[in-house]
């Protein structure tokens, strides 16, 4: 009976840390101040593992798509563009959801770090220029769970 709990946990574990599983993906909203919002759907990854890897290797991202990389508790944090083949908008946001910076239109494979100018909770990355044509800035609400609880 051991060895058979044992088995079925074992291969639960396994299945919950598989890293060919279809990514996690929630909703995100970024409140403009102009009272614009814009909502994507985004992977979020909160271990060092999966944050390491971020969007490594990608050859495409949706328009309304990006990845959320969760850190807690916030902190400095500096991104660069290592084996990242799309430019990206980088964007540093605070705990309570309000955009600190943006690192806009990275240049792919660059190793120039890209730092936030305060304690991030949240990094989100998007295609490369999408912030410039939503008109999302620093100071600007992002909504989504991880942040205060708010959420879309």
């Amino acid at each position: 009976m051991t060895a058979v709990l044992l088995s079925i946990w074992l291969s639960t574990a396994a299945a919950a840390f598989d890293p060919g599983a279809p990514p996690v993906v929630e909703p995100l909203t970024i409140e403009t101040a102009a009272g614009d919002k814009h909502t994507f759907k985004v992977e979020v990854v909160k271990d060092d593992k999966a944050r390491d890897r971020g969007l490594m290797f990608r050859q495409s991202l949706p328009d309304d798509g990006g990845m959320l990389f969760d850190y807690d508790p916030p902190q400095s944090i500096a991104f660069w563009m290592k084996n990242t083949y799309l430019p990206l908008d980088i964007v540093f946001i605070d705990a309570k959801g309000v955009i600190l910076n943006i690192a806009a239109d990275t240049t792919p494979l660059s190793l120039q770090q890209l730092p936030s100018t305060g304690e991030a909770r949240g990094v989100l990355e998007v295609k490369g220029g999408t912030t410039a044509r939503f008109g999302i800035k620093p100071g600007d609400r992002v909504r989504h769970r991880i942040f205060d609880g708010s959420s879309p």
